[in-house]
């Protein structure tokens, strides 16, 4: 879809019935996020999703800029109304990156999860999630290059595309109706399927056996990553044991 055609739910729901209705398009906002916080606020039903052709404050973890051209990406907002205790809310940003990750499997892509939340393709980033809650609602954040060609200077991690990938502009109607299916199913794994959910997490981690360096709080982490503990925190291997990382501001891979 190119950036002359217009969102709609009607288009969206000639793709697939059972999304079509729940998509609420705004063509501009400054931040997906924000806005469903607004909606969910007002009474917004479980899986309603915001979405936009142009975010003006897009943003990531740490408040850093997310921007997309319009017409060239994805950038869309799930809320998620959970019945589980929000001590396990955190894991939503491992479901949504393996959804995303799964997502992405029909279009001849190979990606990978990268701890917490940024999808991988061949060591560059394709995706970003951004996860925020409330007292009764959490909104999930997506931020993923479709037919992205080029991108600014001075980006932390090198990025990626479909469109780079596959060497075609692919239809963001059906990436978001694919990403869509994924996350409805992943999102409701927080709970007691949270066990299959780490499993399939970990099967695409591209950190595993991996030395990393991790900025947490300021003092710097350097390990070997052994995975993923059941409560979704790194595990890095030091020489003083195995340490458990529930957030860190930057990892890098350093081998």
């Amino acid at each position: 879809m190119g950036s002359d055609v217009e969102w709609s739910g009607e288009t969206l729901n000639e793709l697939s019935p059972e999304w079509g209705e729940r998509v609420i398009f705004l063509p501009e906002c400054g931040s997906t996020n924000d806005e469903a916080r607004k909606f969910a606020f007002k009474g917004a039903s479980n899986f309603s999703v915001i979405l936009t052709e142009r975010q003006t404050s897009g943003r990531g973890r740490r408040g850093q800029p997310w921007v997309c051209p319009p017409g060239e990406g994805l950038a869309f907002t799930v809320i998620v109304r959970p019945k589980e205790v929000p001590t396990l809310w955190s894991r939503f940003a491992l479901a949504a990156g393996l959804a995303i990750s799964e997502g992405l499997d029909s279009f001849g892509v190979s990606s990978g999860v990268k701890w917490p939340n940024d999808v991988w393709v061949g060591g560059k980033k394709i995706c970003g999630i951004l996860v925020e809650a409330d007292s009764s609602f959490v909104v999930v954040g997506v931020g993923l290059n479709v037919n992205v060609r080029g991108f600014p200077n001075g980006l932390v991690h090198p990025a990626t595309s479909l469109a780079l990938e596959l060497g075609e502009e692919i239809s963001r109607e059906e990436v978001l109706i694919s990403c869509l299916r994924r996350l409805e199913l992943r999102l409701a794994q927080i709970g007691s399927d949270f066990p299959e959910l780490l499993d399939a997490w970990s099967a695409r981690c591209v950190l595993n056996g991996n030395n990393v360096r991790l900025d947490v709080g300021g003092v710097t982490r350097m390990g070997r990553v052994t995975g993923v503990s059941s409560q979704g925190e790194l595990l890095l291997q030091t020489a003083t044991g195995i340490e458990k990382i529930l957030q860190a501001n930057e990892i890098r891979i350093s081998n």
